[in-house]
């Protein structure tokens, strides 16, 4: 029952969107306020994932972990409705153009890098995988979610160019989920590798 409460609540940002749309309440620029709403959805995901491992830790709620599979699913999910936004909505399919956009646009390059990253981790995150890669290969492989993470902070920092509050909160906030994984408190066991991706 409570999964399927957090899984609605993950829908809930693209319910809004859609309602949004359906009300003609994007803005002056539909395209681009997609294109930032699935962006943030899919930062504020990866957070979330991270956040797990350190929450379980601090409150002593080994019970969360049930939850982190889901929560990195969804930040690919929503990172493939933004990727998606760019391909067929902004550039219409268009190859030649979207690989000058990578070539040239520093921003777009870091945002094509945090997808790559994510895509694998996505498609190993069932059990069977973990099963076949080894745990301490499936664990090594999904450490990449930390290059993501990070990819993405810089794409949105590259991409506002001069307003940087946004994605330096976000920064700040994977600086901390980087740090607080980094601690131990004593007598705690070592925590379990079930989930898509480790926090």
């Amino acid at each position: 029952m409570r999964k399927a409460l957090v899984f609605l609540l993950c829908l809930a940002p693209l319910a809004l969107l859609v309602w949004r749309g359906a009300r003609h309440e994007l803005g002056a620029n539909p395209i681009e306020f997609i294109t930032h709403a699935t962006g943030d959805w899919t930062l504020r995901f990866l957070l979330l994932t991270l956040a797990v491992t350190p929450a379980r830790r601090l409150l002593k709620a080994p019970g969360l972990i049930r939850y982190r599979r889901m929560l990195g699913l969804f930040a690919f999910f929503y990172g493939t409705l933004h990727l998606a936004t760019y391909v067929w909505l902004d550039k219409f399919f268009d190859l030649q153009e979207m690989l000058k956009d990578v070539a040239k646009r520093r921003f777009i390059t870091a945002g094509a890098l945090a997808f790559l990253v994510m895509a694998p981790l996505a498609i190993t995150s069932t059990a069977g995988w973990i099963r076949r890669l080894g745990g301490r290969n499936w664990q090594r492989l999904h450490r990449l979610v930390y290059v993501s993470a990070a990819a993405g902070v810089v794409h949105y920092w590259w991409l506002v160019k001069s307003d940087i509050r946004e994605p330096a909160a976000y920064g700040v906030a994977l600086a901390i989920l980087l740090g607080l994984r980094k601690m131990r408190q004593p007598g705690m066991a070592p925590f379990s590798k079930k989930g898509a991706i480790p926090g």
